[in-house]
């Protein structure tokens, strides 16, 4: 279409205010602005941006995950594939921009600063300093992903420093991932030219980061919700802050994506112009995104709105095509390759038996709602001098098997899962995506373990008597399979788990963050337990 109007009533971030009027766009851009009285009740609204997300873990492509966010008014995603590359390396980015490319929302992808994450743990591949320049100087990426080494910026671990460098010399943004960091080396972090953080667990801890320099991503994730803690930053400091949702699995991203952060904003009385900066305007205006804002000359991104209290979408724009109306997308995805990396190595009882040394044992407990988790110390039962479960408890076995090469898996207990029979597995185990498995007995473990390695990754649920599965063809942690699919699949295996006795929000999600050994306290990666 050469060119259009659009009516409505036109909420206007950058000059904070709403008001009726028509917008004119001519090929992909807006050409006029024009303030009129309209016959239309629909709102219009910048499109929304989500300023740091992990496509991978919505367990979709980029093209299967782009045919459901525009249904929510989103136009832009700022996308960290370290997942992949953790998997895959430099092949698996590949595979991510050749996918994205094919759908029409636009997928800002940073050079991973850290795969593998750290040197405790086996993953599939490493992204060294020349891989991280190629990404800049041939792909242009917009920056470094998330600097999660944040001990490596502090004490000047030179491979580290020598990635922020490359950021620098490019003049690229460098994201951060600094849990719990404060004082002195908050200071010394920021001052390496890191800008952002979507980790602050508290209030207090996201005002201290924004004094000292940074912009903080607010995440309402799947297993990390911290937007109730500190959501009364927006109007605070409402150049400071961005929404984003980090890892959104499929049975949360079925109820909204970033504008379900706006209902609840509203809800809770935030400046509605503060909410829309922090949904849009500031990760446009941080990273450089090539996204419009409602502004003659912008590109034509926006989105329409029933009102600014539900924000159901009605039509979604990216570059002036409609790409959602009617509750439909109008572009569609092709059939694409499946790239993977999964060694089999077979397990058997005695090896994923722990040794009665007749003393008490670290136990993590995992926290809902949560990425951390506490050390606990239990004396455990045993049977023929190995330790078992206490399904009493809620203490269970944890295991991590490495997939990428023969060795024996690491063994340790995790409470909180709250199963009372029966197990979980995935082969989505952050970062370094080894298989996890948990179990009310060996023989579930081993059985799940065989599952997850007959279908190359996936993650399953054993109920005591079958296992119900959806496998992840796709590097071990994305199906081939639309929304729809996956999502049933994935809340059949989350209901059961509840039936089973978890009582975890998103209990495949915590699951997968048990061996994310850059997150505190105690984690389990395939190389053994790990403070």
């Amino acid at each position: 279409m050469e060119e259009y109007t659009i009516s409505g009533n036109i909420v206007d971030p950058i000059g904070g205010e709403i008001f009726q009027g028509e917008i004119t766009v001519r090929k992909n851009k807006i050409s006029s602005v024009i303030r009129k009285p309209v016959q239309s009740d629909v709102f219009i609204l910048p499109g929304l941006i989500d300023s740091h997300v992990h496509v991978e873990s919505s367990l979709l492509t980029p093209d299967r995950f782009a045919e459901t966010v525009v249904a929510y008014g989103t136009t832009g995603v700022v996308s960290d594939p370290h997942e992949i590359a953790n998997v895959l390396g430099m092949p698996g980015i590949q595979f991510m921009l050749k996918c994205s490319k094919k759908v029409p929302l636009k997928f800002y992808f940073g050079a991973p600063s850290c795969v593998p994450a750290t040197s405790f743990e086996s993953s599939g591949a490493k992204i060294d300093t020349d891989n991280i320049e190629k990404l800049f100087a041939k792909y242009d990426f917009l920056y470094l992903s998330e600097m999660m080494n944040f001990p490596g910026v502090i004490n000047g671990d030179d491979d580290v420093l020598s990635k922020i460098e490359i950021a620098h010399k490019y003049e690229r943004k460098i994201d951060g991932h600094a849990p719990g960091l404060s004082g002195k080396d908050l200071i010394n972090y920021v001052n390496a030219g890191i800008s952002t953080d979507h980790e602050c667990f508290s209030y207090e801890e996201g005002l201290e980061k924004i004094k000292a320099g940074m912009m903080i991503q607010i995440r309402e994730g799947s297993a990390a919700k911290n937007f109730n803690s500190l959501y009364t930053l927006i109007d605070e400091f409402p150049d400071s802050v961005m929404l984003c949702s980090d890892d959104l699995h499929p049975d949360e991203l079925q109820s909204g994506h970033i504008n379900r952060l706006l209902k609840r904003g509203v809800a809770l009385n935030v400046n509605i112009m503060n909410l829309i900066k922090a949904a849009s305007v500031n990760a446009i205006i941080h990273y450089g995104l090539d996204n419009g804002l409602l502004q003659v000359g912008d590109k034509a991104d926006f989105c329409l709105v029933e009102n600014l209290t539900d924000f159901k979408v009605l039509k979604t724009y990216i570059d002036g095509d409609c790409v959602f109306e009617n509750d439909q997308v109008t572009f569609s995805c092709r059939k694409r390759k499946s790239p993977n990396s999964f060694y089999v190595n077979s397990l058997k009882l005695e090896d994923i038996q722990i040794k009665d040394k007749a003393k008490k044992v670290k136990v993590i407990e995992a926290l809902d709602g949560e990425l951390i988790t506490r050390t606990l110390n239990f004396r455990l039962n045993e049977l023929n001098g190995n330790l078992l479960a206490d399904k009493d408890n809620d203490i269970l076995k944890l295991i991590v098997l490495n997939r990428y090469k023969k060795e024996k898996p690491a063994l340790g207990f995790i409470k909180n899962m709250g199963l009372k029979k029966g197990g979980m597995v995935s082969s989505i185990a952050h970062d370094s995506h080894n298989i996890i498995v948990t179990g009310t007995s060996d023989k579930i473990i081993l059985e799940l373990v065989d599952w997850i390695q007959k279908e190359k990754g996936g993650m399953a649920i054993h109920n005591g008597s079958e296992i119900i599965g959806l496998p992840l063809p796709v590097a071990g942690l994305m199906s081939d399979q639309n929304f729809e699919f996956v999502k049933n699949k994935y809340a059949e295996m989350n209901n059961l788990a509840h039936k089973l006795g978890s009582k975890l929000s998103a209990p495949f999600m915590t699951l997968s963050f048990m061996s994310l050994l850059v997150i505190p306290e105690l984690k389990l990666g395939n190389k053994g337990l790990f403070d």
